[in-house]
């Protein structure tokens, strides 16, 4: 029994339509390529699904440049002067947009008044003294942005100026207190060794006297 003939419409079921594309576009692809190598022709294939995903597919011995060229050649129709135009007119708008932000650059610095009327002077003096403004609140914004900086930086540089001093008078503090010590050390030494040295000059011994003989005379041989 074959297959029924299936009714060539949209089909509503999203997935369903997906698995469809997919099987008949390789289908499509494979007849492609087999024109190509059975009938030595040169085929373009190009699908975009309704997800905006491109296929492509272009015979190996020709590039995609050459075959729209062969093509416009055998039509007679051209291809790319509607899309030329396009971008003469697009090129033509730029540079009159160019030509006339130039204009208004020149006006702004006292350029190619002589062309302006009255109110459109005046209107340009109303702009420049808006500019003068927004550049003056800017230029002031930056002033003071600076000066809180350098306060900050001065502020830093006073806390470190007051810390060094501090550990500076410590230091010198603890060496004029190591310095009393080790003079008062130096001097008790000198005392204690006066008092030594005179302990050792008083006679111990009632019959010594001073006269350098220590009695010795009064010595006799038994």
């Amino acid at each position: 029994m074959g297959r029924g003939k299936i009714e060539i419409k949209r089909i509503e079921n999203a997935t369903n339509r997906q698995v469809t594309y997919s099987k008949r576009r390789a289908g499509i692809l494979k007849k492609a390529a087999e024109l190509t190598v059975l009938c030595d022709a040169e085929v373009s294939l190009i699908m975009i699904s309704n997800t905006g995903k491109l296929t492509e597919f272009f015979s190996p011995n020709i590039t995609p440049k050459g075959f729209f060229d062969k093509y416009q050649h055998i039509t007679g129709v051209d291809l790319w002067q509607s899309h030329y135009d396009r971008l003469q007119d697009n090129l033509m708008k730029l540079k009159e947009i160019n030509a006339k932000l130039r204009r208004e650059i020149g006006q702004r610095v006292g350029e190619d008044l002589s062309g302006l009327s009255l109110n459109e002077l005046c209107g340009l003096e109303q702009h420049l003294q808006s500019s003068v403004k927004i550049v003056s609140k800017r230029k002031y914004k930056l002033i003071a942005t600076q000066t809180d900086t350098y306060k900050k930086k001065v502020r830093n540089l006073a806390e470190i100026n007051t810390n060094l001093v501090h550990e500076f008078e410590e230091r010198l503090e603890d060496a004029f207190e190591l310095a009393n010590h080790e003079a008062m050390s130096a001097l008790e030494l000198a005392n204690a060794g006066a008092h030594i040295y005179a302990y050792r000059l008083q006679p111990s011994q009632p019959n010594l006297h001073d006269d350098g003989a220590y009695g010795l005379h009064d010595l006799r041989l038994g």
